[in-house]
């Protein structure tokens, strides 16, 4: 096997050895962290994209050339925009001020535009107020690098083909070779991969794109390249040279669909006209749109309309929408649930019946949803530039867009998270010689631009940006985790835009789905027809006792803001014989809060919409006014801020103490949200009916995973067992050990109880953490009861884990112990059953006689009833 050094890897690879020996630190710096917009969390695929970035530039590595050129290989959707936000904030923090982002489109300049600089974005990416070193920082667009702020973070936006005719022809203001000479620059390119045309082609162009990026790049060799691509040629034998020590990271659109960072694509092929198709996909979004408000989520889903060609055949499908649109009536709409039988369209037929939705209202909503000023032509540029904002913001809530009308426009940059639904407005195909056509490649890759996963948060389940009923698909919020593909019932166009999703990572070769049953004989028990099942609540936190910074866990230390001195260092005269450069210890001062004049102070606090009255009023319930928040030494007025450097003149500098008391309250700020947890679990918890908590799930699998998870020998061992609710497990070794564990101690446990259940919570209901509301399932629940005078049952919480996971997970484990302490000498009381809950410590395969004691010290050490 070849080591990490071997020359024939991909630096990737011999990153992928780096990190999983531990040697990568995975901790994204203040400077990034704090800086970033707080909505956006970073993922643990972005945190490992940063960590190699960093050990990257750190460290040298085999056949490491400067200047640094390294590229990300990441899916669409993934965020690639963030982690060159982040990229830019660390790298200004190394010393580098100027940055040029290219990319071959100008809709994409115009949208990464309003990401970096304008804070009113729905998708802007910084803070908005950034710190670096204790100094506030601006973002600045600029033309060229000539006379820039040295202390802003500067940018120069430009498309590939502008940046190649600025170079090669003389023009006022713009960039030059020389401003690549004289100082250090970022270079980011965005779709990379249209730059290699050299590469890729083997053709000397003397004037190429890629001949002008490698020019400049080499002009300075602290410049740094580096490129952004969801589609990286690792075929190309010219491309696997130059890019074996630059690729840093491959994450493809395979791996993040499989860890549900996307939409699963559900291919909706029909019979019906291309107007019945239509109306199929207008029934489907509304009946989106329904779901989501059911369950209290803001959604308004959007279709896109696809042209094959030509504008002209665009405004064709826009022109016989509205016509569709204007005519439609409520017997259209029973025409069409009597003539389809997709299962899809049944299930929302049905949802309409139980929601009291008749054909007619469905009807006129479709016509208020859907009429022309809610919807959007984007053909060409002109019409692409005028509807920039308006395309770009389409899951802002004033924005009404429903429908929108394209050829190509939206093929590369369009970053939509409430497209569900895209008709093909076609029905040719243009694949033959047993190959997969350019159209439908094409159209593959729509598909997965289109796919990028709607965020939504459900009690239990925090994870807004992962898909969550990959377990049970039977869920009716399933359908806000599918974006449906509508195309003509043509079995060869089919099976080759499948084909075509497959190899994009959007599909599973095959997928399969698997039931997951409770026996009919569990069924009939009295415990599953009259049982119940304890599990308790969230609320948000109570902070009433809170009545200082100090209550909330925040240490008082000094924010340190340093002043520029303009230049290397500062000396003073002698004295006393004492002479030389002035130390940062001797160049410092100390001001209290409430020494800094008051309007400089709240001003800074009306900058950082974190301190409004209303949110601090949450936090602090005690707080009179804003004015008490800053004078009381409970409170600001109880901190100092630390200035150093030059501190000539302070007293009068109104910039400088504007800036120490923002970088003050932003770094404030950021003590408080570690330490301040918006819920917390409830200790008194609630029952609930067993059958109306553990039901029947359809479960989904890829092929490999299916592998993994399936027994046959485990599957054929339970279904003897009466005790055990489920026909099988569909999970790890470890929780499967456990059942056969808990076998060996049945006949013990059936002489002190007259019932037994083992059950699977395979997401049927979650517990929350008392200290902070966090969500946790855990794997079984054992349920015993026994008659004793009262009828008592016990129910105890169980949780398999694995070596490697027992230390990531340990806040679970001490929930359950705090369970068990909570409820060690109480019974919660229902009607004439008494009941008792109990919370062991993990189970572990490898010491199973740990687990085995604390079962039984947990039943001797409850008291009968009485």
């Amino acid at each position: 096997m070849e080591t990490h050094t071997t020359p024939k890897q991909f630096l990737y690879e011999q990153l992928d050895s780096v990190s999983s020996m531990g040697f990568l630190k995975k901790e994204v710096p203040d400077c990034v962290g704090q800086n970033l917009n707080p909505k956006y969390e970073l993922r643990p695929y972005q945190v490992e994209a940063f960590a190699r970035f960093f050990y990257s530039y750190k460290n040298d590595f085999p056949n490491k050339k400067y200047p640094l050129h390294l590229l990300f290989n990441m899916a669409t959707g993934s965020g690639k925009t963030l982690i060159m936000a982040g990229l830019i904030l660390y790298l200004y923090e190394q010393g580098y001020r100027d940055f040029l982002f290219f990319v071959n489109s100008t809709n994409i300049i115009e949208k990464t535009k309003d990401n970096f600089l304008n804070p009113a974005s729905i998708k802007y990416l910084f803070n908005r107020e950034i710190h670096v070193d204790n100094r506030r920082v601006s973002v600045s667009p600029v033309g060229n690098f000539e006379g820039v702020n040295p202390g802003d973070i500067n940018i120069c936006f430009t498309t590939i083909q502008k940046l190649h005719s600025d170079l090669t022809t003389e023009r006022e203001n713009a960039i030059t070779y020389e401003d690549f000479r004289k100082h250090k620059v970022v270079l980011i390119a965005d779709e990379a991969h249209h730059i290699n045309v050299k590469t890729k082609s083997e053709m000397e162009m003397f004037e190429s794109w890629e001949n002008t990026v490698e020019d400049i790049f080499t002009q300075n060799e602290d410049n740094l390249l580096l490129e952004f691509t969801a589609t990286h040629d690792y075929e190309t034998r010219a491309m696997v040279d130059k890019y074996r020590n630059k690729v840093i990271i491959r994450y493809d659109l395979r791996q993040f669909r499989n860890e549900r960072y996307s939409k699963d694509v559900v291919i909706i092929h029909s019979d019906l006209q291309q107007d019945g198709r239509i109306l199929q996909a207008l029934i489907l979004s509304q009946y989106k749109q329904e779901v989501a408000a059911k369950y209290r989520i803001n959604l308004k889903p959007v279709i896109l309309f696809k042209a094959q060609h030509t504008v002209e055949q665009s405004r064709q499908n826009k022109a016989n929408f509205h016509r569709i649109i204007e005519n439609l009536s409520a017997k259209d709409i029973t025409a069409l649930r009597r003539a389809s039988d997709i299962p899809l369209i049944r299930r929302a037929f049905a949802f309409f019946d139980a929601q009291d939705i008749t054909a007619a209202q469905l009807a006129k909503r479709l016509k208020r949803e859907f009429q022309p000023d809610y919807c959007l032509s984007v053909n060409n540029d002109i019409e692409t530039q005028r509807d920039q904002i308006r395309l770009n913001t389409l899951e802002d809530k004033t924005n009404r867009t429903r429908a929108i009308f394209a050829v190509q426009k939206l093929n590369e940059g369009w970053d939509v998270l409430n497209l569900f639904d895209i008709v093909r407005c076609y029905e040719v195909r243009d694949s033959g010689h047993n190959r997969i056509g350019a159209t439908t490649m094409s159209e593959a890759q729509l598909i997965g631009r289109g796919a990028r996963y709607f965020p939504f948060a459900l009690p239990g389940n925090d994870d807004l940006f992962r898909r969550k009923f990959d377990r049970d698909l039977n869920h009716e919020l399933r359908v806000l985790e599918e974006l449906d593909y509508h195309s003509i019932n043509d079995s060869r166009y089919v099976a080759e835009i499948q084909s075509a999703l497959v190899d994009q990572g959007m599909m599973d070769q095959q997928e399969v789905t698997r039931e997951l049953r409770l026996k009919e004989l569990f069924k009939r028990t009295d415990f599953y027809q009259h049982g119940v099942v304890w599990f308790n609540l969230r609320r948000p936190s109570d902070f009433h006792d809170v009545q200082s910074l100090s209550d909330l866990g925040v240490k008082r230390r000094n924010y340190v803001h340093h002043i520029a001195t303009g230049h290397g260092g500062s000396t003073v005269a002698l004295d006393n014989d004492r002479n030389g450069t002035v130390s940062s210890e001797e160049a410092r001062r100390d001001i209290r809060v409430k020494e800094i004049e008051c309007n400089i102070v709240q001003s800074a606090l009306a900058r950082n919409p974190f301190f409004t009255f209303v949110s601090l009023k949450r936090l602090f319930p005690n707080l009179a006014s804003m004015q008490d928040f800053v004078a009381s030494e409970d409170y600001l007025g109880g901190l100092q801020i630390t200035f150093s450097g030059n501190l000539d003149g302070l007293e009068e500098n109104r910039i400088e103490k504007l800036s120490a008391v923002q970088g003050l309250l932003m770094q404030l700020e950021a003590k408080i949200r570690q330490q301040v947890t918006d819920y917390q679990g409830t200790e008194e918890f609630h029952p609930a009916g067993v059958k109306e908590v553990f039901k029947n799930k359809t479960l989904k699998f890829t092929p490999s995973n299916l592998r993994a998870a399936e027994d046959q020998d485990f599957d054929h061992f339970v279904s003897s067992k009466d005790w055990f609710a489920f026909n099988t497990i569909f999970g790890t070794s470890e929780e499967k050990s456990l059942v056969h564990v808990l076998d060996g101690e049945m006949q013990k446990l059936g002489t002190r109880y007259d019932e037994i259940y083992l059950v699977r919570n395979e997401g049927h209901f979650s517990i929350y953490n008392f200290s902070d509301g966090q969500a946790f399932q855990p794997d079984f629940v054992l349920f015993l009861r026994k008659k004793d005078g009262d009828l008592l049952g016990y129910q105890l919480f169980i949780e398999p884990k694995g070596a490697h996971l027992i230390e990531h997970d340990s806040w679970k484990e001490t929930f359950l112990e705090e369970i068990a302490k909570r409820f060690k000498g109480e019974r919660l009381i229902l009607g004439d059953k008494y009941y008792r809950l109990i919370g062991l410590p993990f189970y572990n395969s490898q010491d199973e006689n740990r687990f085995k004691a604390s079962l039984e010290s947990a039943l001797d050490q409850t008291e009968p009833a009485g």
